[in-house]
């Protein structure tokens, strides 16, 4: 039999294998300094402006950078701009481990970021580039997906581990081995590929994206912890101002960033929405869940990162079973809707839970993450098929931007409402920083005498859990949504491709 020249062998899956671990490494770095920051600040001692920059910088300058840099790699080449993009990540991490003031964290978190979304939408790319049968595409963005959910769980704890036995500059360092591999074997284990007719690199695109991304991602962040300022939805308006300008730039420039023809590809306007709402149902449970193990149960932070990786299990085996459903004849609409579904069913299961439901509330994000992985596993590849080889790259960094964005609306979206629950269940004579947060409720519980601190403290974590409660009601509500649009959506781009194929087929068609 005939080797089929378009699947890929040894050394593409081994060129996989060696993307995995900048994506890991990049996804890894949302959630790295979160057991660093007591010896940072006892290190360096930043104000708590700077301390706020040191955290948020990194996502803002990913987010902002993405849809840039994917349309960058289409003109450049996506290797070059992988390779450029490891060694720029690399020496971040040294310049950030070794750092000795607030200011330099601050830069170097920076310069990660712009690192992060170099290496984002490229690796994407290049799977997309790499594996042309549908079949093998499918499970390797099925890896992709599963490698980058992972990765932000596994960063909290990879911290943890490594502060307690080196020092904080430690959780940075931990990025040289993979960069550095990278850059030895991707020059021969990775092909090159760009657009041949690029065009000119629009360049005042460049300013009009980040403008309409940051304040828009910025404000949605925001909004969960302090509720409706002024200063947020200022934030959010301005930056959907921007967005207006920039789709109008997109739509009238003679080369734009985005070309406006990615949309008319069967299948990539539909999988990009209802991957932005995937990220919305994944992102709104987080704010929840991590707070539930630490203040209602009590677990040390160390102990609920740990007892956060369990959830991961499902998460590794949901993408892989999608694609093998799909390439054994199942609809890619049915699945999608299933993963909907599935994890519609987990944020039910969250709505079931206690103050003492440690092992629900583990299953609950187990089933949720492992539903969503499925969904964006399989929205990803149909939108890379769907868009030409040649913009690989700027599809690639559209996904992870709409990934971006529906990760801050689900946060700021049923943050809202768990905080809004959480105010009307409190007792009305609690004290007002009690009324706000359940952290602010411990705080003032530790500070009264015997049972009217422990009252206090039970009426907070119970009066949170009702938010939870509420909060999961709500995502399971969108998700159900989100089912019934793809299965109405995607069976509807099933039906014009099967069109389209008869057309083809048919005598008037040759």
């Amino acid at each position: 039999m005939t080797p089929n020249p378009n699947r890929a062998g040894r050394r593409e899956w081994t060129a996989l294998v060696v993307l995995m671990l900048p994506l890991l490494l990049v996804s890894m770095d949302v959630s790295v300094l979160y057991f660093a920051v007591p010896e940072i600040s006892a290190d360096l001692e930043p104000t708590g402006t700077q301390q706020l920059w040191i955290f948020d910088i990194y996502g803002f300058v990913l987010a902002g950078l993405l849809m840039t840099m994917g349309a960058l790699g289409d003109r450049i080449g996506r290797r070059r701009l992988l390779l450029g993009g490891a060694a720029a990540f690399g020496a971040a991490s040294l310049f950030a481990a070794y750092a000795q003031s607030a200011e330099t964290l601050i830069v170097a978190r920076a310069v990660l970021g712009l690192g992060g979304a170099t290496l984002m939408p490229s690796t994407m790319a290049l799977v997309r580039t790499m594996f042309t049968d549908s079949g093998q595409r499918a499970k390797a963005i099925g890896l992709w997906s599963g490698v980058m959910t992972g990765g932000i769980a596994l960063g909290s704890v990879m911290s943890g581990l490594l502060v307690e036995h080196f020092w904080w500059g430690s959780v940075f360092l931990v990025n040289l081995p993979a960069m550095v591999l990278l850059l030895v074997l991707g020059p021969l284990l990775l092909p090159e590929s760009r657009n041949p007719s690029p065009g000119r690199f629009d360049l005042r695109s460049v300013p009009l994206s980040m403008a309409a991304v940051l304040p828009v991602v910025y404000g949605l962040k925001e909004l969960p912890s302090e509720g409706w300022n002024v200063r947020y939805v200022v934030s959010i308006t301005v930056g959907l101002l921007f967005a207006a300008l920039f789709v109008h730039r997109q739509r009238t420039a003679r080369s734009p960033m985005i070309p406006p023809a990615l949309f008319r590809g069967h299948g990539f306007s539909p999988a990009l929405a209802l991957n932005t709402l995937s990220a919305f149902g994944m992102m709104g449970s987080a704010i929840f869940t991590t707070q539930y193990l630490q203040s209602v149960l009590g677990r040390s932070a160390l102990e609920a990162a740990l007892w956060s990786l369990l959830p991961s299990v499902l998460i590794g085996v949901a993408a892989p079973v999608a694609a093998l459903l799909v390439q054994r004849g199942a609809e890619r609409a049915h699945v999608v809707t299933a993963g909907f579904v599935i994890s519609a069913c987990g944020y039910g299961l969250l709505a079931l839970a206690g103050t003492d439901s440690l092992w629900l509330v583990l299953a609950a994000c187990g089933v949720m993450a492992a539903g969503i992985v499925v969904v964006m596993s399989l929205l990803t590849d149909l939108a890379l098929s769907s868009a030409p080889v040649d913009r690989a790259g700027s599809a690639s960094s559209l996904l992870e931007t709409g990934t971006e964005f529906g990760g801050a609306l689900g946060m700021a979206a049923l943050g809202s409402i768990g905080a809004a629950v959480y105010r009307h269940a409190m007792p009305d004579t609690a004290p007002e920083p009690a009324r706000e947060t359940l952290g602010g409720a411990l705080a003032v519980a530790a500070e009264l005498p015997g049972r009217a601190g422990d009252a206090l403290a039970a009426a907070a974590r119970e009066a949170f859990t009702d938010g939870m409660r509420g909060a999961a009601i709500a995502g399971a509500l969108l998700l159900l949504v989100a089912a019934g649009i793809a299965v109405a959506g995607l069976r509807r781009i099933r039906v014009r491709e099967n069109a389209g194929r008869a057309e083809t087929l048919s005598p008037s068609g040759v």
